[in-house]
């Protein structure tokens, strides 16, 4: 919708932001309506998360206003803005690992009785009723410490339920969340939207976003460069006023030239971490060749990440084998690994992949400190090229490399993961959902990158939920149900449709299978 519409709740208009000399938003006018589902696009640094910073009370506009029910207002605070009814779920998760659900979930908003007694009673059933809404049996009780990531961006999502907004703000809430999750969030988005609810939902994954709008908005360079109805526009559209290109070209095209197997697993068997008596991966065997790249496709609780880690030594293997170039790795530590060749980029970056209290090339060179040493101290000057050479080799967009890692883009911050992984010189690049949280330009940058890498000799590894990514960019594409390899194929021979079916045990398919 445009600034302006009568049914508008809270609008936009022409506002800008700058930060010293960059402008960030750039005369921006958006309008949302109560009842209705506005999905914002645009790349990384396009503007979005400002926009809704605005929005959300976090910051001031430079120029122009905010108005909700048509009077303008000037939120100090996000606690006044969500007291006023716009409230804000953050991309990255702000939970106290340390506390329980009920405790996050009333986080400096707790309930008390009249003599100003806390009211756990109270807070205990409400953390219980909107789990439920989520359709989540987790004791209210439960440290948020010891759920799995997707669990922890539903105790996020749950706190803003509870707040009662009248315009909620969603910056990438599924991208840690499994199919089924999403499904039963898309379905409290209705519920919301049918209470007159203006929900704006920020997402990198342009599909699932076109499911849920009514309306749409597109960011580019701080400005809005186009708006319609989500029923009347397609990928291409969004796509091509995203990145002005089209979107055929964001997938790299090759010719691959594989040489010999660099790892062999036989019989793979892994126990799932949150349950012992259930195996993640069972009895898998597969090869992998120098300069391939191998695409493994599942949905939650098929494998993917256990396969991974497994292989890179942060999980115990129960049975089986993993060879590397000849060699059984057997019980061998991850530092081993490393040493021998292989790297894993984590799926969680923020968690696993980076130490956020140091600069850009403290985290590039963490993982190569030894290479360094000359004479039992680190040669300054030989780290600080490597790292120079590494933010070129794979385009992180940065000041230098003294510049806070936090002051990244979710793009170049996982370029920087990448870049650390690639640090130890792998043979083997294992990467678990490279593409999570990343905007579709930084996407085809780090597709590109893995390319590349194949193209020197790298066996390239990587899982995926996205069903594009399964089918565009892997030679070979590997689709694990439940821990079991179900085909192991060419992704040019099979469809969406079809990928669903094996991947979700509709359809049965035999190891091998080529359609």
């Amino acid at each position: 919708m445009t600034a302006g519409t009568r049914t508008s709740v809270l609008e936009a208009l022409e506002v800008t932001k700058t930060y010293g000399g960059t402008h960030a938003l750039r005369g921006v006018s958006l309008a949302v309506a109560p009842g209705r589902v506005t999905a914002l696009f645009g790349e990384n640094g396009a503007g979005k998360s400002t926009l809704m910073k605005v929005l959300a009370g976090i910051e001031t506009p430079t120029n122009g206003t905010v108005t909700l029910d048509g009077e303008v207002v000037r939120f100090g605070s996000p606690r006044e803005a969500a007291d006023s009814g716009v409230v804000i779920i953050h991309q990255e998760l702000s939970l106290c690992p340390n506390l329980s659900i009920q405790d996050n979930l009333f986080l400096a908003r707790e309930r008390r009785s009249r003599l100003g007694v806390l009211d756990r009673r109270g807070q205990r059933e409400a953390t219980r009723v909107v789990l439920e809404r989520l359709e989540e049996s987790l004791d209210p009780d439960t440290p948020v410490g010891d759920l799995r990531i997707g669990q922890q961006q539903l105790v996020e999502i749950a706190r803003a339920l509870l707040q009662n907004a009248r315009v909620l703000i969603m910056d990438e809430p599924t991208s840690a969340l499994s199919m089924s999750e999403v499904d039963v969030l898309f379905k409290v988005i209705r519920d919301l939207t049918a209470r007159g609810v203006a929900v704006i939902y920020i997402s990198h994954h342009l599909e699932e976003s076109l499911d849920i709008a009514d309306d749409v908005a597109v960011l580019r360079d701080g400005g809005l460069v186009a708006t319609g109805r989500a029923a009347e526009v397609d990928l291409g559209w969004i796509v091509q006023h995203m990145v002005g290109r089209d979107q055929d070209s964001l997938f790299p095209k090759r010719d691959a030239h594989l040489g010999d197997v660099a790892l062999s697993v036989r019989g793979l068997q892994v126990a799932d971490p949150a349950n012992p008596e259930r195996l993640a991966v069972d009895g898998l065997d597969l090869d992998i060749r120098a300069g391939e790249i191998v695409g493994v496709y599942g949905l939650m609780a098929s494998g993917r990440t256990e396969l991974l880690e497994a292989i890179a030594g942060r999980l115990p293997v129960t049975a089986g084998s993993v060879v590397f170039e000849g060699d059984d790795l057997g019980r061998a530590p991850v530092r081993e690994r490393i040493r021998r060749g292989i790297a894993l980029v984590p799926e969680d970056r923020q968690r696993d992949g980076l130490v956020q209290t140091m600069s850009v090339g403290r985290n590039l060179s963490l993982s190569a400190l030894a290479g360094f040493v000359r004479r039992g101290l680190v040669s300054k000057s030989d780290e600080r090229g490597a790292v120079d050479r590494m933010i070129t080799d794979v385009t992180v967009k940065t000041a230098g490399a003294t510049a806070p890692i936090g002051s990244l883009s979710g793009g170049n911050q996982q370029k920087v993961v990448i870049g650390k992984a690639l640090m130890t010189h792998p043979r083997v690049l294992l990467l678990d959902e490279p593409s999570r949280g990343v905007d579709i330009g930084a996407k085809a940058d780090v597709f590109a990158l893995m390319t590349q890498q194949a193209e020197q000799g790298l066996a390239v590894v990587f899982t995926t939920s996205e069903a594009e990514e399964a089918l565009h960019i892997p030679d070979r594409l590997l689709i694990l149900e439940r821990g079991r390899l179900v085909a192991d194929l060419d992704p040019h021979s099979i469809d969406r449709s079809r990928l669903m079916q094996l991947a979700d045990g509709t359809s049965r398919s035999r190891t091998g299978e080529t359609a």
